[in-house]
């Protein structure tokens, strides 16, 4: 069993590999999105600092690679592919959810989220590390001051490559809160307040140098009503707890109630088999930072201006369960539990096939026209009427920043007049773009 287990193991790997690639290749704009362009820009343009929107880690590691010879988007990819086989090597060599890892890094969202540039791809590693870290503090082979170095060291990576990741520095000090007779527990306190003054010094010498009204321009009270922040809730979590598929049809239609309907009863199955026993303390880590960041995501809509709850966002907080959820089923279905991976990478690739675009083509295409109007390493501005433009127009600003990260938005209507600045007319009337069908 073992033996047939191994090879099971590798060829779910090299497929989960290979998937990732065609996911941005087979994509009309190599799977980036506006905050892409973001990345890529900030990147581009270190050691200057673009925004502090986003936190340093993705942007430096972006850089880092580009030193390498591939360009930022390049780079944002290999990023992506690293991290996965980051996590595989890590579990395999330290023997930490190593059958449970091939799984989850399987399932279609997080290929989704490998092939993304986006910086979850770079937290899911580090966030592993944390897992593993704390699994050693609480059997107590790390302790006194050596558990709270690397305990408080892996809490401000996550921070410093997601903001979010303050909702796992409080997740693990409501642990060591939790547990405090435990001889571990001031380590995780003790941890989560150093990573706290961290979080406070950043915002005082890092974000409010560089930019002072970003909380007043970013914290808004009552942006959306509970009504509707409940429905996105349920519909965030049932896509992102699908084993198959992570999206739902913004049009609506029957097909939807099956992808709610499925990830609805995965969610119940799986509040079934962490109630049936009780939990290790590790497991129960597991569940205290998971759900403090599910729950924070939340809240934290009524007051702070983010998308809308979905497997991209929730990524950081739903791999650790996806990783206990399947420990579970390892124990009661043994290797037949691979099959999940299998289905869930199939339907990835009949939904990519379906949903294809041609990447390769596209770039081929945009590098040319920039070239010709000499732009191809100039700062680039792209002008949209509103934020509410259509999706196609805004997609040639994404594809475009692959080519040439030194591009930004632009909204105002006197930015259109300057030879630097593209408009979705000026582009479309000289290039042809393959587009995917299924918009």
């Amino acid at each position: 069993m073992k033996y047939k287990e191994k090879y099971v193991q590798i060829l779910l790997v090299i497929i989960t590999l290979m998937m990732t690639i065609l996911r941005f290749l087979l994509n009309e704009k190599g799977r980036v999105s506006p905050d892409s362009i973001r990345y890529m820009r900030f990147a581009h343009g270190l050691p200057e600092i673009d925004n502090t929107i986003t936190p340093l880690g993705y942007p430096v590691a972006i850089k880092f690679f580009t030193f390498f010879g591939p360009d930022e988007f390049w780079s944002s990819k290999l990023i992506g592919i690293l991290a996965f086989l980051l996590i595989i090597f890590f579990a395999w060599k330290k023997k930490f959810y190593f059958r449970e890892s091939i799984v989850v890094c399987s399932l279609f969202s997080f290929v989704s989220i490998f092939s993304y540039t986006m910086s979850e791809s770079l937290i899911l590693p580090f966030l592993f590390l944390l897992l593993y870290t704390a699994s050693l503090v609480i059997h107590e082979k790390l302790k006194g001051w050596q558990a709270i170095f690397y305990l408080s060291i892996s809490l401000i990576l996550l921070y410093n490559i997601r903001y979010s990741a303050l909702f796992i520095i409080g997740g693990a000090g409501l642990f060591g809160l939790f547990f405090r007779k435990k001889n571990y527990a001031s380590t995780f306190i003790i941890s989560s307040i150093i990573s706290g003054l961290f979080v406070v010094l950043y915002k005082f010498l890092f974000i409010d140098y560089f930019n002072k009204e970003y909380v007043d321009q970013f914290l808004e009270m009552g942006l959306h009503p509970t009504s509707t922040l409940l429905i996105e809730l349920f519909q965030g979590l049932c896509t992102t707890f699908n084993p198959f598929v992570h999206m739902a049809n913004p049009g609506g239609g029957i097909v939807n109630y099956g992808i709610y309907g499925i990830g609805l009863l995965n969610i119940l199955f799986m509040i079934f088999l962490l109630m049936r026993k009780k939990l290790s303390e590790t497991e129960l880590f597991i569940v205290f930072i998971s759900l403090s960041g599910i729950i924070c995501s939340y809240f934290i809509q009524y007051f702070y201006s983010v998308n809308a709850i979905d497997y991209r966002l929730l990524a950081p907080f739903s791999f650790p369960l996806w990783l206990l959820y399947f420990s579970k089923l390892f124990q009661i279905f043994g290797i037949k539990v691979y099959v999940i991976g299998i289905l869930s990478v199939m339907t990835g690739v009949v939904f990519t096939w379906l949903s294809k675009g041609n990447y390769l083509e596209n770039r081929k295409v945009i590098t040319q026209f920039l070239q010709s109007e000499n732009l191809e390493k100039a700062p680039l501005k792209f002008y949209l009427e509103s934020e509410n433009e259509d999706l196609e127009k805004i997609q040639i600003a994404e594809l475009i920043s692959t080519v040439n990260p030194n591009v930004q938005i632009t909204f105002n209507p006197k930015d259109s007049l300057q030879k630097n600045t593209l408009t979705p007319h000026k582009v479309l009337q000289k290039i042809k773009i393959d587009k995917n069908r299924y918009q």
